[in-house]
């Protein structure tokens, strides 16, 4: 690991918040410009929706908001996954001052009802898929249960003109280690978001876009509404499966965002390469870099793309395809960062250690929370290297401190997964008497029936990492608790070492 001396923060070299296009429009409005463009606005296998058809459905979803009581400028809870009805209703909101809030139907009404109250929503909208589970929020929450209809093409396109600075929609974060924060997210920098992103992945009306993350997410919705403001059309993959992923390439999608678990699972079964596809972006969380080598290997004539960034603000960061490129041709370092910050974008790492390690900062016109110091406080620990790579490590409160010595999980779950008889792994620290804390392994074996020798594994991360650094207790398990954007859920597996540590301690 090594970062730039002499200095307590960095900001990146040749690029500065004046070479970020600036969005002249808000979100609502760069929508409804698309009425006369000729593609499809959303393709599924039932058929095509056109710009004027979206629009036109997203007209009668202003209607029925105001019909059900809505009010301007509250926001509408809901439970729902990417469809056409849902986009319709995402677009409706932001335009109306309305905005929709959408929530994992896949979390408990134990976590749902803290997110209705936090944003004070009188309305929960459910597909009838999630109505059961909708009625037990609304009913603990005081919020009223609609079910979501689907919504016909209006004789005449009438969307309202929102301000710039009116809240479009409002997202959560991902909740992964207490209860999810709402984001709101204004009309302005929505836009700009779609302006950067689009620039980034080459996006244009020529393109079919589909996102394996759920729609209540940042790469869900986050993502659409990017493919939505640079007019490409939107393919909804409401869930992730093999059988999805290949009706995905029948339906012609050319960019596509997968979380590494994905690519690791499509991997395996030899279904990666769809013959459509021309960009596939993946992030939501690190991914090892001996499956991204896996991946470029298979992925030929295809552009990669990882895009850093939090529901707050994104994107942060980009490791672009000629960064890939760079990297297949003996840079492979490059790998383990999530590349430089994006146009606009400055970086900053806070009270960094001796290792150049600290909590990354960030500003851009595009991102979404700031601090009283004006910066985004992403939590994100990090380093960056002379030429303005950045290398993540882990979370702030992730870090496990042995005997006085920093330890990074992800580093050290990066090491293990190079090893090819290891699927998976999360490294977490466990009460020590004499040291503070030590190093925890839970490991994934590739093949279950056949794990690998804990001493081996020891080796094999004692060869490529320091003493402290290595595990000193390892349990091999059948999967990782992991929520559905594919970030392992540290927060379970803490608890779960604590406990079996006192209870060892009690024996």
């Amino acid at each position: 690991m090594t970062a730039a001396s002499g200095s307590r923060s960095w900001r990146t070299s040749a690029r500065s918040p004046a070479e970020q296009p600036t969005a002249r429009m808000t979100y609502s409005e760069i929508i409804a410009g698309h009425r006369d463009l000729p593609g499809a606005a959303v393709r599924t296998a039932d058929g095509s929706c056109t710009w004027p058809e979206l629009l036109g459905r997203a007209t009668s979803a202003v209607r029925w908001l105001a019909e059900i009581g809505a009010d301007p400028g509250e926001p509408v809870a809901a439970l729902v996954t990417t469809s056409l009805d849902v986009i319709a209703l995402t677009l409706a909101g932001a335009a109306a001052g309305k905005p929709l809030a959408p929530l994992g139907p896949r979390l408990t009404e134990r976590e749902l009802v803290p997110c209705v109250l936090g944003i004070s929503a009188k309305v929960l909208v459910a597909e009838a898929d999630y109505a059961s589970l909708g009625e037990r929020v609304a009913a603990a929450s005081g919020a009223r249960l609609v079910v979501l209809p689907e919504f016909p093409v209006a004789a005449a396109i009438d969307l309202p003109v929102p301000g710039m600075e009116d809240i479009a929609v409002i997202l959560h974060t991902s909740g992964t280690t207490g209860l999810p924060k709402a984001v709101p997210m204004s009309q302005r920098m929505l836009a700009q978001r779609a302006v950067v992103n689009s620039a980034l992945l080459r996006l244009d009306s020529s393109s079919s876009y589909a996102t394996a993350s759920p729609f209540h997410h940042i790469a869900g919705w986050g993502n659409v509404a990017v493919a939505l403001g640079a007019g490409a059309t939107i393919v909804p993959a409401p869930r992730f499966s093999l059988e999805e992923w290949r009706r995905l390439g029948s339906l012609g999608v050319t960019h596509a965002l997968l979380v590494p678990t994905m690519v690791y699972m499509l991997l395996d079964e030899d279904a990666l390469r769809l013959e459509s596809l021309r960009v596939l972006q993946y992030g939501s969380a690190p991914m090892p870099p001996d499956t991204l080598r896996r991946a470029m290997a298979t992925l030929t004539g295809v552009s990669l793309a990882s895009i850093y960034g939090q529901t707050e603000g994104s994107p942060i960061s980009c490791l672009t395809h000629d960064d890939h490129l760079r990297a297949a041709a003996g840079n492979e370092y490059l790998l383990a960062s999530v590349g430089r910050a994006v146009p606009g974008v400055e970086l900053r790492i806070a009270e960094p250690d001796g290792d150049g390690v600290g909590e990354l900062l960030a500003r851009g016109p595009h991102l979404f929370r700031y601090a009283g110091d004006g910066w985004q406080h992403t939590g994100d620990l990090g380093w960056l290297d002379d030429d303005g790579y950045l290398y993540l490590v882990g979370r702030k409160g992730d870090m496990i401190i042995r005997g006085g010595e920093n330890v990074y999980p992800l580093e050290v779950e990066n090491v293990l997964t190079e090893h090819p008889a290891v699927a998976d792994a999360a490294v977490v620290g466990v009460p020590d008497q004499r040291l503070g804390e030590t190093v925890k392994a839970y490991v994934v074996p590739a093949d279950g029936a056949a794990p690998p020798d804990a001493g081996a594994l020891r080796a094999f991360a004692r060869e490529r990492l320091a003493g402290f650094k290595v595990p000193a207790v390892w349990e091999f398990t059948d999967s990782l608790p992991r929520n559905a954007n594919g970030k392992v859920l540290r927060g379970q597996l803490i608890a779960r070492a604590k406990e079996e540590h006192r209870h060892a301690q009690a024996h």
